[in-house]
């Protein structure tokens, strides 16, 4: 899988035309992921899904590793415009696979200097956090479509999501104090930028509740919740396809200021897109979109290239 990951990003970065790859093949669908399955919706959509029903998608030691390598592809790949995420069988995801992961964190010389040990897991951390980083970093929309539970890890999964949609049986819940743990891969930071109330947030993660799909809505976790698994599936596919449709400079040029923009102060984010719409406002879509407007087309219509 390495080598093949290898040569396509060669591909990538060689002279002249790429040649065409399918994006399924290209990432790794078709078995090619111990963990994930990955496969072209609608064109120009991604559809990532964690594949381990059997364990309730838990997330092993090749799950961490498998997203980084998947988004860091998926942010390079020019044909895809939009992405989801979903779940595999009855729940979105049951968390982190303690029965996989604990010995990652509890193995160790006996005698190691604590230092050194907490230096080694420090790294161990961060490499971890990486795994959900990569979908904030990736500058395709990532939706994420969430059906039955949502536990520990996948809060901080669904966290670094652009777009959060559930359908009615689904629920989250912040696990981490009932593993005697600290959250530490984003939940903790993320989430109170997401729902807005540091006291909802603190009460979530001091007591491990569950939060079910329509409070999960009311307090902005979640922007729809659809009937079922069928029906969120479909409605994501739909809106990552009006995403694809539209101007993929615009897009992801939106996606990255936004991301800067909830991280600085008013004037630094005007700044930054003022500083990035001096180049972008020079692109080609500019003129195609207005044009496609006068002529009462939709962006659906407009023969976009490639990003």
């Amino acid at each position: 899988m390495a080598a093949a990951l290898r040569g396509l990003r060669g591909l990538r970065g060689g002279p002249g035309r790429v040649p065409a790859v399918p994006q399924a093949q290209a990432l790794g669908a078709g078995g090619r992921w111990g963990s994930l399955r990955v496969r072209a919706e609608r064109g120009r959509v991604l559809h990532v899904e964690l594949n381990r029903p059997a364990r309730r998608n838990a997330m092993d030691t090749a799950f961490w590793r498998e997203m980084v390598e998947c988004f860091r592809d998926i942010s390079e790949d020019p044909s895809c415009r939009a992405v989801v995420i979903s779940g595999a069988g009855k729940v979105f995801t049951a968390g982190i696979d303690l029965a996989e992961m604990g010995a990652e964190f509890l193995t160790g010389e006996e005698d190691e200097d604590v230092a050194r040990r907490g230096w080694r897991l420090r790294q161990k951390i961060q490499q971890y956090q990486e795994t959900f980083n990569v979908l904030e970093k990736c500058p395709k929309p990532v939706i994420v479509a969430v059906h039955g539970a949502c536990i520990g890890a996948g809060v901080d999964l669904i966290s670094a999501c652009d777009i959060r949609y559930c359908s009615q049986d689904a629920w989250f819940q912040v696990k981490e104090v009932d593993i005697g743990l600290a959250a530490d891969v984003g939940t903790l930071q993320r989430l109170p930028k997401i729902v807005g109330s540091q006291s909802l947030v603190n009460e979530l993660a001091f007591t491990a509740r569950k939060m079910m799909a329509p409070e999960a809505q009311s307090c902005g976790l979640v922007s729809r919740v659809f009937p079922d698994k069928e029906a969120l599936l479909e409605g994501a596919l739909e809106v990552a396809a009006a995403i694809a449709a539209r101007s993929p400079v615009a897009v992801q040029g939106t996606k990255v200021n936004l991301v800067y923009a909830r991280d600085h102060p008013v004037p630094e984010g005007l700044r930054y897109v003022a500083t990035w719409n001096m180049c972008m406002l020079q692109s080609e879509d500019l003129p195609k979109s207005a044009q496609a407007a006068m002529e009462k087309k939709g962006p659906e219509d407009v023969p976009f290239a490639k990003l």
